[in-house]
């Protein structure tokens, strides 16, 4: 998971206006939840810290963890930020994502392929 500049500018702006309260901010966590109409929905949390298993990404200038149980559903996901007349948000190009729903609050992945018994294709 990358975020792209527009994306790590504004974290940079949500960290810095949110370490007034909290000194202790270092990062933005992303992980997944289940819910939605087709299953997963990202998550964002800020984060004094990473986790064991997090795995961490560092661009322009930002930190990101990245949330283990969501990792082989993100791997290679863009994390972008846009702003129109009418919205500004997050936008997560997943190149892993199998179908999204309408309103893209969820998206679901295709599961791994599943390996014959016996080793041999």
């Amino acid at each position: 998971m990358q975020p792209t500049q527009s994306a790590a500018d504004r974290i940079r702006q949500l960290i810095d206006a949110r370490r007034a309260q909290d000194p202790a901010l270092a990062a933005l966590r992303i992980g997944i939840k289940t819910r939605g109409c087709n299953g997963l929905s990202y998550t964002m949390n800020y984060a004094a810290e990473k986790a064991r298993l997090d795995e961490e990404i560092n661009q322009y200038g930002v930190t990101v963890y990245i949330d283990s149980p969501a990792l082989m559903h993100i791997i290679g996901t863009t994390m972008d930020y846009v702003e129109d007349e009418l919205t500004s948000e997050f936008v997560f190009h997943n190149p892993n994502a199998a179908a999204s729903c309408g309103c893209g609050e969820s998206f679901t992945t295709d599961p791994l392929p599943k390996l014959r018994a016996g080793g041999s294709g």
